[in-house]
């Protein structure tokens, strides 16, 4: 077999798709570009001749306590007297309305918006700049950058203001040395809900008392640990809660007068507890607003705010201590703190609503002027309308300043509208993209996905000697990219990656395309017609069969919101549609049932397809039971769906919630139960078809694991989920053994888990081989049968003459009970052998079991149920395919190829992507599991590569398996023609018997190719999805779910190509290496004679 071909055809096609993916993301995910300039006290924002220092001026504020309650939705802070049975997320926070109601003047309740992405590196961003973070931005949660734009530390700190923090590490990486003193305690553990809170109070309140600092910054947790861990509705979440109240009343005690207290959440949280998308439960969080001294210079009134953006906080703060606003903020000043013009005397101080009004506008058509020269983004008409409204409101402020009369009561509110026009300006321009880099990206792609078509139609020249291999492509691509620097250098004075990438790929991808296109103009002149009927590949009647209709619809769907917010429905529908499509074309040729035999056909030199109607009846009833059972698990897999904001009333999974959420006891005792059942079904029924197929008789260290291993593995992960699943209170005198049985039970997991995948591709043969030994009793197990290779030929023909003969007295020896060779010559060299019809498939079972067992161990317990479904529907297909295979090679001559048709390939992409939503994912942040990051590290990381790993582990599991799992639709087949009866699938009555996997052996040529062509047409398949969520999000780039649908889904489906690409070449180098380990068996096996 020729792997090296094969493999690096792949690797150069998955590159090729990873330059398009690089190319296309860059071009439609760019960060906005930032202005860095900071303000100074020395602007000229205040109305008046002569310039003045803004930070000498009285400010109303000295100090500012910011108690920041991570994940403090606006439902936590309400309180209902009326509400007599509250859930365990209500009336626990009663401090602010209590406040709110009996000192009014000196507090107020608000909504707090925030812009999505609802994660907490952004909220912080957004709330000390004033900015807007971009879609993009979300990616930098877990690796934040310091902080460049203007921001509120840094205007602090200029005028020599002490911060103080404490509490969440991510402020210590946005602001490095930009605080007096800092507390910072590990934020990433989402299941410690009281190490970093008790940690802020132990410091807390002793600061507060102290006298050496201005701004104190405390950064709370627990709420948001205990959403992630428990969800809200839960005891846990109370408790949490409860102490907060407690917390913030302690706060208020210690105020002093020129104290102001602002309490509030970055974000909110989902029915689950999650957080990152624009639903408004993620959106819409809570700030208190108290000070000792009267704060509102008038009663709450139907003027003050439904809600507040959290970029007016900035603003806001900025004002109130007497600090510049933050150069790059378009957050707008909240009013009701500031008293009506003409009523800043007395007891209240500080800035008019009308000053702060046009300080705060100054200040923002300073940066829009400033940003609009630097970037060109903005469309000219709307700057043009910003500049033409600001230059009316200040030569109207200015005049009435001038001639000393009293504002008219529209100006404020012209002020407020031209505020809100800039920062809505803003958000819709900040999606930059760059067009060029978009349509290259689309380009390549485009260019990808025809050449994968191209390959699997081409695969057996492309393997050939004399067929167009890679050196040229490969020359021309890196000679196109060396000019491409070259060039940039000599015309920029620098060079950019992307387009030296750019120019490589698409080279490289004409070039094979030409070559490819010559190749088959040979082949058609060499092979006249037969040649030419073969390389109709775009003919409407294939472009209309099932399999690639199915994938047509599938790609359309991508273009609608809807279908893509209903994915996991439509593509279940098509999934049981192209299935149920099998045996109706089968019946619609006569092959679903037996069909009478000729007997006055002539016999011809190849054997007859020809099966007997027994076979027939038995291959259909396997087919339809099969497709029974593929019903069956697809109807079942919608139980374990989650739901997406915009499904309304949709309620997701119970099998979702890990069982430490669970209160009902007995609930969580079922779901255990059910949960260690799915597990060891799941084990059985691996260690039951490999012993069938007579791959456990060896020694080797793929027997070893399935023997061993896979068992202890299973029992490692049920111990895991007692452990986990038990509360820290039930058992309080075993809390360390508890605590030290969730480190070192899967971490013991994943030790046994790297072992057993180590040991498979290290000793990857489950053939059971020894020289013949004395006759054993019939009692005992039945021993294997004997076989004698011939000797004084070549070592191929002996190869050719051995496959056979083995399989053909090894049948008869099972399927009779009897001994064979028992006339061999006791001296002659014979062999003994198990397991060879399956020796490729056996060793990729066993690795996609225990990958599956290790990747269910990054999911909650419940979904042990869903991948045994997976399993199920996956043997389901390669039946259904093995049947239909049997079934349809009725009506042709055996040619000796293994080409894999497209309608089981297309089946299984559409698997792969219908398990990604059975296992609980959606294409949308808020649904990442981020629990997975914590599975063996309680404790949480150091770094940020090993729980990103084992997210995306979680998240894309079925993608990892299906693509892995590949080439069993190449083997299956095969295997499967042994199934049951005495002829089996048999070539005739009396002829040639099955040899199962042993016919790749004998054509090692056809094998490659037709490995490459499966291969190719998988990533084909998953390419142009890959192109559709790509082209939906450049058609729709200004479509009003863009962000919210299609963005996060082409994040989504590059992310899974990615993964499942690197998956598909790990299953392929794999089966490389059976092979390899297969060729090496065979050389032992042959005399020294004969060698």
């Amino acid at each position: 077999m020729k792997g090296l071909p094969v493999l690096s055809l792949l690797l150069w096609v998955c590159a090729v798709y990873f330059v398009g993916i690089y190319l296309f993301v860059g071009g439609f995910l760019l960060v906005r570009l930032e202005v860095n300039r900071t303000s100074t006290c020395g602007d000229v924002l205040q109305p008046g001749v002569e310039p003045v220092d803004f930070c000498r001026s009285q400010p109303r504020f000295r100090r500012v306590v910011l108690l920041i309650i991570d994940a403090l939705k606006i439902d936590f802070a309400r309180f209902d007297p009326d509400n007599t049975a509250p859930r365990p997320y209500e009336n626990k926070l009663p401090v602010m309305e209590e406040t709110v109601s009996f000192r009014p003047s000196h507090s107020r309740l608000y909504p707090f918006r925030a812009d999505p992405p609802t994660t907490t590196m952004q909220r912080i961003k957004g709330f000390t700049t004033g900015s807007l973070p971009t879609f993009v931005d979300v990616g930098n949660n877990f690796a934040s950058s310091a902080i460049l734009e203007d921001n509120l530390i840094h205007q602090f700190g200029q005028v020599g203001k002490r911060v103080v923090f404490m509490g969440d590490d991510t402020w210590e990486s946005l602001f490095p040395k930009k605080f007096h003193r800092s507390l910072p305690f590990p934020s990433f553990n989402v299941k410690d809900l009281h190490t970093v809170d008790n940690g802020i109070l132990q410091h807390l309140y002793t600061t507060m008392v102290g006298d050496d600092w201005d701004v104190l910054v405390a950064h709370f947790l627990g709420v948001d640990h205990c959403g992630h861990r428990f969800g809200p509705d839960h005891p846990a979440m109370a408790d949490k809660l409860t102490q907060m109240d407690g917390v913030i009343r302690s706060v208020i005690d210690r105020l002093q007068n020129d104290t102001l207290l602002v309490v509030m959440g970055d974000h909110g949280m989902t029915d689950t507890g999650d957080h990152g998308g624009e639903s408004q439960k993620e959106t819409d969080a809570a700030i208190f607003l108290y000070s000792p001294t009267p704060l509102f210079p008038q009663p709450p009134s139907q003027s003050d705010p439904d809600v507040v953006p959290q970029t007016d906080l900035v603003p806001t703060l900025a004002l109130l201590l007497g600090v510049p606003i933050p150069y790059s903020s378009v957050g707008q000043v909240l009013l009701p703190l500031f008293p009506p013009h003409g009523q800043t005397e007395g007891a209240v101080r500080g800035l008019s609503q009308l000053e702060a009004l046009w300080i705060n506008a100054k200040q923002v058509n300073r940066f829009l002027e400033t940003y609009s020269g630097m970037a060109k983004d903005i469309p000219p008409q709307s700057l043009s309308q910003l500049k033409d409204e600001f230059s009316r409101l200040s030569s109207e402020y200015l005049t009435m300043i001038r001639e000393g009369r009293s504002p008219s009561p529209q100006l404020a509110t012209s002020l407020q509208a031209y505020l809100t026009s800039v920062r809505d300006t803003c958000r819709a321009t900040w999606a930059r993209f760059n067009p060029l880099k978009m349509v290259a990206g689309l380009a390549i792609l485009a260019f990808a996905c025809l050449m994968c078509f191209v390959l699997s139609e081409l695969s057996l020249v492309l393997i050939r000697e004399t067929g167009p291999g890679l050196k040229a492509p490969v020359i021309v691509a890196l000679t196109a990219g060396v000019c491409m620097a070259a060039g940039q250098l000599l015309t920029q004075g620098y060079m950019e990656v992307a387009w030296c990438l750019a120019a490589a790929a698409l080279s490289s991808e004409l070039l094979f395309l030409w070559r490819a296109r010559q190749s088959r103009i040979i082949t058609v002149a060499k092979n006249g017609s037969k040649a030419l009927k073969c390389a109709s590949w775009l003919t409407p009647c294939r472009l209309l069969a099932p399999p690639i209709l199915v994938l047509l619809l599938r790609c359309a769907s991508l273009l609608s919101d809807s279908y893509v917010i209903a994915e996991g429905r439509a593509v279940t529908f098509l999934l049981f549609s192209l299935a149920l499509c099998i045996p109706i074309h089968l019946n619609w040729d006569g092959l679903l049932l037996p069909s009478s035999h000729d007997p006055l056909k002539p016999a011809g030199l190849l054997p007859s397809a020809a099966l007997s109607p027994s076979t027939v009846r038995k291959e259909s009833s396997t087919l339809l039971a099969c497709l029974g059972l593929l019903v069956g698990g697809l109807y079942l897999s919608l139980s374990f769906h989650g739901c997406r904001e915009e499904q309304g009333s949709c309620q997701p999974s119970p099998f979702l919630s890990p069982l430490s959420r669970l209160q009902d006891s007995q609930l969580k005792n079922l779901h255990y139960v059910l949960s260690v059942f799915s597990l060891g079904l799941w084990t059985y029924l691996l260690r039951r078809c490999l012993r069938h197929y007579g791959n456990l008789n060896s020694s080797g260290g793929t027997v070893f694991t399935a023997r061993w291993i896979l068992p202890l593995l299973s029992v490692c992960l049920g111990l895991h989920w007692a452990v986990s699943a038990t509360s820290e209170d039930s058992f309080r005198n075993l809390a360390e053994l508890i605590s030290l049985a969730q480190l070192a039970l899967p971490r013991a997991a994943f030790c046994l888990l790297g072992l057993g995948l180590f040991l498979i591709w290290l000793d990857p043969l489950t053939v059971f081989m020894k020289p013949r030994s004395g006759a054993s009793s019939r009692g005992s197990s039945l021993p294997p049968p004997s076989y004698r290779a011939s000797t004084g030929i070549s070592p191929q023909a002996e190869l050719h003459h051995l496959i056979p003969q083995i399989y053909q007295r090894m049948r008869r020896s099972l399927d009779d009970g009897e001994l064979s060779g028992s006339g061999e010559v006791d001296n002659t060299p014979a062999v003994k052998a198990y397991g060879l019809g399956t020796v490729y498939s056996a060793p990729l079972l066993l690795f996609c079991g225990l990958l599956g067992i290790g990747l269910l161990l990054l999911h909650p317990e419940g979904m042990a149920l869903s991948f045994l479904l997976l399993l199920l529907e996956m043997g389901a297909l390669l039946h259904i395919h093995a049947s239909s295979t049997t079934l349809s090679g009725l009506n042709d001559s055996y040619s000796g190829g293994f080409n894999v048709p497209w309608t089981p390939v297309v089946l299984w992409s559409l698997a792969a992507t219908q398990f990604f939503h059975a296992t609980g994912h959606l294409p949308t942040f808020p649904s990442i599991q981020w629990g997975a990051a914590f599975v063996g590290f309680p404790d949480g990381h150091t770094g940020t590569i090993l729980p990103a790993s084992l997210v995306t582990l979680n998240t894309f599991a079925s993608h990892i398996l299906f693509a892995v799992g590949c080439p069993f639709l190449l083997f299956w087949p095969l295997v499967c023609e042994v199934r049951g009866s005495k002829g089996g699938r048999a070539c005739g009555d009396e002829g040639e018997d099955a040899v199962m996997e042993m016919r790749l052996r004998e054509n090692p040529q056809q094998f490659s190719s037709a490995l490459l062509q499966l291969a190719t047409r998988y990533l084909f398949i998953n390419g142009a999805q890959l192109f559709a969520s790509v082209c939906a999000a450049a058609i729709l780039r200004r479509h009003l779910m863009v962000w919210k649908v299609f963005a996060p889904k082409l994040m989504f489906e590059a992310s899974g190509f990615l993964v499942g690409s690197a998956s598909l070449l790990l299953g392929v180098t794999l089966v490389l290496r059976v092979d390899v380990a297969v060729g090496r068996w065979f050389k032992r096996l042959l005399p020294d004679t004969s060698r």
